[in-house]
């Protein structure tokens, strides 16, 4: 069995605990591998044994952090490695255990008492072409010039679901939808769902309204504007693109892999949605 070990960069206990959880494998005969990023920031890890995300070719991965961090290993990553994830942000929707549970965790993932979630990504398509990073969360289409609006057109499988003048559009996966496009006024939507959830950003005048949509719907987005707009992707990933782009949205052949120990969904999530608010 072989584990690849993140953690977030920017905070030291979770530097600490990758370097423990990297120790406690090492010793117990497992062959182990650390993100070349987390090596750079606490280089107590053996160099021999750093390598970059992209290269990760492992059993599992151990991820220390927040939700950026899985954005960060969904992002880099060519392969789809379940991964672990360890509270070591603010609410983390997407972790599954606290720090104190760590090795209670990894002892469980050992012994075969665990399961996997696999969750819905989307892949995007701008003029035709996929060179872009998968969204786990959401991909963002948005005003390129503060206080402007857009003007744009979207369709649904060839025919026309709306037009809208707003800040922006959100397309987001069930699992985003506790992300931006809930900030936006859309719903919760039960991450076990196979569906696309479509959310104007504060449209203008206030028709348009948010939309769920089969999973395996294509989503193509045309834009009215005539200036620049900005492309992001779960946050991590902007990209400007031109007024007269192509854009199409649809579900990724990838998923995303959780170790999960429990079924249960609720209370976990409408708690911290209320946590967040």
């Amino acid at each position: 069995m072989k584990f690849g070990i993140v953690a977030r960069r920017d905070k030291e206990e979770a530097l600490k605990l990758a370097y423990r959880v990297y120790d406690f494998l090492k010793v117990s005969g497992y062959e182990v591998v650390v993100d070349f990023e987390t090596y750079e920031k606490f280089p107590h890890f053996k160099e021999e044994d750093a390598i970059p995300l992209e290269e990760f070719d492992v059993d599992f991965i151990i991820a220390i952090g927040g939700d950026g961090t899985i954005l960060r290993i969904e992002h880099k990553t060519k392969k789809d490695i379940p991964i672990l994830s360890i509270n070591m942000g603010t609410l983390g929707f997407l972790t599954e255990v606290e720090p104190s549970e760590t090795f209670f965790a990894i002892n469980r993932i050992l012994e075969g008492d665990y399961y996997i979630d696999e969750r819905i990504k989307l892949r995007t398509y701008i003029n035709g072409e996929n060179k872009v990073p998968d969204a786990l969360n959401e991909v963002a289409i948005l005003t390129g010039v503060p206080g402007k609006i857009i003007h744009l057109r979207y369709y649904i499988d060839g025919g026309l679901a709306d037009e809208v003048r707003a800040d922006g559009l959100v397309v987001s996966t069930p699992t985003g939808s506790t992300g931006y496009a809930m900030s936006a006024g859309g719903p919760f939507v039960d991450p076990r769902l196979d569906t696309i959830i479509i959310v104007p950003l504060l449209p203008l005048p206030k028709t348009s309204v948010p939309m769920v949509v089969p999973g395996d719907s294509k989503v193509d987005v045309r834009l009215i504007t005539d200036r620049e707009i900005v492309m992001a992707i779960d946050g991590q990933y902007y990209e400007y693109l031109p007024p007269d782009v192509e854009i199409s949205i649809k579900k990724s052949p990838r998923k995303t892999k959780f170790v999960r120990f429990t079924r249960e969904i609720y209370p976990k999530y409408t708690m911290r949605i209320k946590e967040r608010h």
